[in-house]
């Protein structure tokens, strides 16, 4: 997951033996999902739901995650499209709202006589629910 202009938020992968620049690849999806957005735009076709790249060796989805981020997914090649779409979906929605709950903190200002407030929280599993 990256946010919109490339910073990653959070990765995971289980191909943890495998090399790969993480940030560079988070990047990467951002620069064509927000290009992909803005060609949209420019033709008036609505929302972008998901963009999909397809090579011999993998296929990379991403889909929005809100105004505040972008989900990447990278796969095998002979994965169930259908099965991912329906995952990022889901996926999308819930982390939308986690990033606007966490990416719109703001902490009093102690100067001020205010006092700090903590970030709302959320368990693990809330990320994703299938």
């Amino acid at each position: 997951m990256v946010d919109r202009t490339g910073l990653t938020i959070a990765s995971v992968s289980k191909f943890s033996y495998f090399p790969a620049d993480i940030d560079g690849t988070g990047s990467i999806a951002s620069a064509i999902f927000c290009a992909s957005e803005k060609q949209g735009e420019n033709l008036e076709l609505g929302d972008l739901e998901l963009v999909t790249s397809e090579f011999l060796g993998g296929k990379i989805f991403t889909t929005s995650c809100g105004p505040k981020g972008i989900l990447s997914l990278i796969s095998d090649p002979d994965i169930n499209i259908g099965l991912i779409r329906l995952i990022l979906r889901r996926s999308g929605e819930g982390l939308k709202e986690l990033l606007d709950d966490f990416l719109s903190y703001i902490p009093d200002d102690d100067k001020n006589g205010g006092s700090r407030r903590d970030p709302p929280s959320a368990s693990a599993g809330a990320l994703v629910d299938f």
